[in-house]
This record gives structure tokens, C-alpha cells and sequence, in this order.
């Protein structure tokens, strides 16, 4: 393995962990957006509009997990996998028509 390989494979390792290791500690508590909304006066029309495409784990719980702190690790494991994944193929996709340059041809 090149490396480069083993630096994006440490990365990798480092995100899960840090994903599925930390996220069971997140604050409880509204973030950002959601107090600004609150202190506007709008949350309630916020929480009644249907999005246009549902989240696929919403509130940061996997759905029939029982144990929330176990539930939310998970969470961030899949999230932090997708997210790897789609980067990783967008990265190789936009790099695939591009030719490695070469030693410059003789004058």
C-alpha cells in the first residue's frame, strides 16, 4: 500500500473512531439554527414542514436500536462511512479523466 493509501486509511480509522466513540457524548441541547429559531418564533413551522427527501437517520438514532447511546454511535459510524465513501468516489470519479503528466518530451 502507497502512502498516501495508509494516510487515507489512518483517516478513516481516526473518523470512525472518533464518530462512533464521541457522538454517544453530544450535547443534548438545541443547536444553533434550532435556538435562532426558537428565539424568531418559527420552530414550530420548521418542525411541521415535510422535507423533500426524509432523513435516513433521523435525530441521530438508528430506528429499533433500544439503547440511545448505542443508537447514536451507529449513527455516526453510517454517517461517517457514507460521507467517506461519496468523497472518496467523487475524489476517484473527478480524477479519472486526468492523465498523470509525464517527463517532457526532447526539445
Amino acid at each position: 500500500m502507497s502512502k498516501w493509501g495508509w494516510l487515507l486509511l489512518g483517516g478513516l480509522i481516526l473518523a470512525i473512531g472518533l464518530a462512533t466513540l464521541l457522538s454517544p457524548f453530544a450535547s443534548p441541547w438545541p443547536d444553533g439554527l434550532e435556538k435562532v429559531a426558537e428565539k424568531l418564533g418559527f420552530i414550530d413551522r420548521a418542525e411541521e414542514a415535510k422535507p423533500l427527501v426524509p432523513a435516513p437517520i433521523p435525530d441521530y438514532a438508528v430506528p429499533g436500536v433500544r439503547r440511545q447511546a448505542l443508537a447514536t454511535a451507529l449513527a455516526g459510524l453510517i454517517g461517517t462511512l457514507l460521507v467517506f465513501g461519496s468523497g472518496y468516489l467523487l475524489a476517484r470519479w473527478s480524477a479519472s479523466g486526468k492523465t498523470k503528466p509525464g517527463p517532457a518530451p526532447p526539445p
